[in-house]
């Protein structure tokens, strides 16, 4: 089952589930406050009717999300490139890596990334798997810590490079405005299969500068999941991205950083493909 959020005749984002039929809206005046809802609620808040999806503009699938967590380095090929390019020693961490990404970066699915050249000239490209929690949960177990995941969608981390590496953290690099465009949908956890196996790439104006699979990663989303909610309440509605595979921008030879026009296309199988374009001016 697709999840979606869309823009009502008045603006407002509302939340519908997408089928063969259309996209039928959800009794819910948010997805994240549907998300809080129990799980015998949500099955009675869908709409029997389908809204035809001409015309349609689907936004954000968790708009505002509480909380966007992102992973650093969990896939061991990115993180050697990665050390590769600055010079550095590899050094793998014994513990998830995570930092967070301001909510005010989140953006649509098609939608166009305005991007401001004056603040970064090296705007870069990170494919995701994003984990959206649909239980609060703290404490979990590594071997519950899957139940507490409502879904899977697509995420770009698009990143300022010189910011990342001046600031000496990665927040400020990573939440400039526009730069966590999510989507298209949230795909059902139980329609997923297996989390850990599945394909994900990156394409700019079609061609491929990413491809991997989740079964890559250094620290598996249960465990992700779990590490997070040690001491650390996750509430519904919480976004966590779950690292990108080798192939970025920054540690090409020579770099290649985004440029006016370029169009990104996310795709990760059993879930879709999260489209943009940039605009940098």
């Amino acid at each position: 089952m697709r999840y979606a959020s869309f823009y009502g005749e008045r603006g407002d984002v509302r939340p519908g589930i997408l089928d063969e039929n259309g996209l039928r809206p959800i009794d819910a005046p948010s997805m994240r406050a549907f998300l809080e809802m129990s799980r015998e609620e949500r099955d009675a808040r869908a709409r029997r009717d389908a809204v035809p999806l001409d015309g349609l503009r689907l936004a954000a699938p968790v708009m505002p999300p509480r909380n966007v967590i992102c992973v650093g380095r969990n896939y061991l090929e990115h993180a050697k490139e990665g050390a590769a390019a600055l010079g550095l020693d590899l050094k793998l961490p014994s513990v998830p890596t995570f930092f967070t990404k301001a909510t005010t970066a989140v953006a649509d699915p098609d939608a166009e990334l305005h991007l401001q050249a004056g603040v970064s000239p090296q705007y870069d490209f990170e494919a995701e798997l994003a984990v959206v929690i649909g239980e609060r949960c703290t404490d979990v177990a590594e071997a519950d810590a899957l139940r507490a995941v409502f879904g899977y969608t697509c995420l770009n981390d698009v990143t300022a490079r010189d910011l990342q590496r001046a600031h000496g953290q990665w927040f400020r690099g990573k939440s400039l405005d526009m730069t966590c465009p999510i989507g298209p949908w949230i795909v059902d956890a139980a329609d997923i299969g297996d989390p850990q196996d599945l394909a994900i790439s990156m394409r700019v104006n079609g061609v491929e500068k990413q491809h991997s699979s989740t079964a890559k990663m250094i620290f598996s989303i249960a465990r992700l999941v779990a590490e997070l909610s040690r001491g650390m309440t996750l509430l519904p509605g919480d976004v966590i991205a779950t690292g990108t595979p080798e192939g970025v921008g920054f540690a090409r030879t020579p770099p290649e950083f985004l440029t006016d026009g370029d169009a990104m296309e996310v795709t990760i199988e059993n879930v879709g493909t999260l489209r943009n374009v940039v605009r940098i001016g």
